[in-house]
């Protein structure tokens, strides 16, 4: 049993340490401060922070930590329901400043001047089917699934180089229709930040997002174009993001109530589509031509590209372009990162339990969740990148995961086993044989799954 540190010690270790390094890193307290957070008593929020960072990787929630005794905080759980319904502090500034942060100091040094990067605004639900109290709770159409649920439109505004993806910020859209919505706002100070995210969730996403890129504009995140798909591309969209300074790459809906400016007459894309010779042979795109964007009297120049739609082959795709100087390919190229925030969501939901892991009635609750969760993939997501490691995010979650939960009940009980028999040798006169017959007896009565552990640790 005179054993050295198991290799599992070493592996906890070490993601303690990385854990750590994370926090140290990017300052995350600071973060926190400037996003006016500020403890009245007690507690360090950071230390509260750290502890709703760290719940996932115990793979069990602060209630059964509580029950059970285990990986308990040195604070009552009445601490943690206040830190998560505080209305004063600003989780879009605090996960805009933080993602910030890692882009400039991580990972920019390290990436081309030739890279594009971009941002990417996309919804996903956010579900709680399971209670009808909940702040704020709507009636949301589930586009993946073709149903009404309960819940919200969680609109994420992330940035991408084409080879890591990060959170920015985002904001869990109730509804603007008040039909919809089950349950209304508490009152809350006008002055507060609670307040203004709650009014900014009963906005069109159309105009939350422009809050959200706002955010990120003045918190100066390097990037060119913006990213979205057909559900934001109307032309007025097109003008607002153009006039906070950023070029726009998006899908286009082929609808006929929409249009653009084509050869002097206001045409919808199936139109222009149809007025024209397509590309023959195996081309990446089908057409490409040039519209005016026409709102209110102002024009902005477009770029159309119609991609064949692989899944369907006799159907089409529009992706339109407000940067006229960028090639069709080139187009098609940098739309492609769009989907890096489809994998992000797919992380979320089912690695690091997005909406799962919080079951409070408060917007301010779910809205901390979300900006925990967010924290936790900035982390993986670097890991990722730094390492250079082959695995999946989705991997290395689990992971860190698996070591953590391993060791909390492995270490403690060779640790046991070693106090055993240094007492034996210390206490008492018998030989070396005859207390190793002793350890073999009681390693062979343990159950096997709990022996099976103890041997490959």
């Amino acid at each position: 049993m005179n054993k050295s540190i198991t290799q599992a010690t070493q592996d906890d270790k070490q993601i303690s340490k990385s854990i750590k390094r994370f926090f140290t890193r990017f300052h995350i307290s600071s973060a926190l401060k400037v996003s006016n957070t500020y403890k009245k008593k007690g507690i360090p929020v950071t230390e509260i922070f750290q502890y709703l960072f760290l719940l996932i990787f115990s793979n069990r929630s602060m209630y059964m930590n509580l029950i059970t005794g285990r990986n308990t905080p040195g604070f009552a759980k009445d601490t943690v329901y206040r830190f998560m319904k505080m209305i004063q502090i600003n989780w879009i500034r605090f996960t805009t400043i933080l993602s910030s942060r890692i882009i400039k100091e991580a990972i920019i040094p390290l990436d081309s001047k030739d890279r594009t990067n971009v941002f990417i605004i996309d919804d996903s639900m956010f579900e709680r089917n399971r209670s009808k109290k909940v702040e704020l709770l709507a009636k949301i159409y589930d586009h993946a699934k073709h149903k009404y649920r309960f819940g919200f439109r969680m609109l994420t505004l992330g940035w991408s180089d084409g080879s890591t993806f990060l959170p920015v910020n985002s904001i869990l859209l109730s509804t603007e229709n008040k039909k919809n919505r089950i349950n209304e706002a508490v009152k809350a100070d006008k002055r507060t930040f609670g307040y203004k995210r709650r009014k900014l969730s009963m906005e069109k996403g159309t105009s939350a997002m422009l809050s959200l890129l706002n955010t990120a504009k003045r918190a100066a995140i390097p990037a060119k174009y913006v990213l979205f798909d057909s559900w934001f591309s109307s032309p007025s969209t097109l003008h607002a993001v153009k006039g906070i300074g950023y070029d726009v790459i998006g899908m286009a809906k082929k609808t006929p109530k929409m249009f653009f400016r084509y050869n002097g007459e206001d045409m919808s894309l199936v139109s222009i589509y149809n007025r024209n010779k397509k590309r023959r042979g195996k081309s990446r795109y089908l057409l490409s031509v040039m519209v005016d964007v026409v709102k209110n009297g102002e024009i902005i120049p477009a770029k159309v590209v119609y991609v064949r739609n692989r899944n369907k082959r006799k159907e089409y795709l529009c992706l339109i372009s407000t940067d006229i100087n960028l090639t069709e390919n080139e187009i098609i190229r940098i739309y492609g990162k769009r989907w890096d925030i489809e994998v992000f969501f797919k992380v979320c939901k089912s690695y690091l339990n997005l909406s799962r892991e919080c079951n409070s009635l408060s917007y301010d609750a779910m809205t901390v969740h979300t900006a925990v969760v967010f924290t936790r993939y900035m982390m993986l997501s670097l890991e990722s990148r730094e390492s250079n490691d082959s695995r999946s995010l989705g991997e290395l979650f689990l992971y860190f995961s698996d070591e953590l939960s391993d060791i909390t009940w492995i270490q403690a009980f060779q640790m046991l086993l070693q106090m055993f028999w240094t007492m034996f040798e210390e206490n008492t006169e018998l030989s070396d044989e005859k207390i190793n017959e002793m350890m073999e007896t009681f390693m062979n009565a343990l159950p096997v799954m709990l022996k099976t552990q103890l041997h490959a640790a």
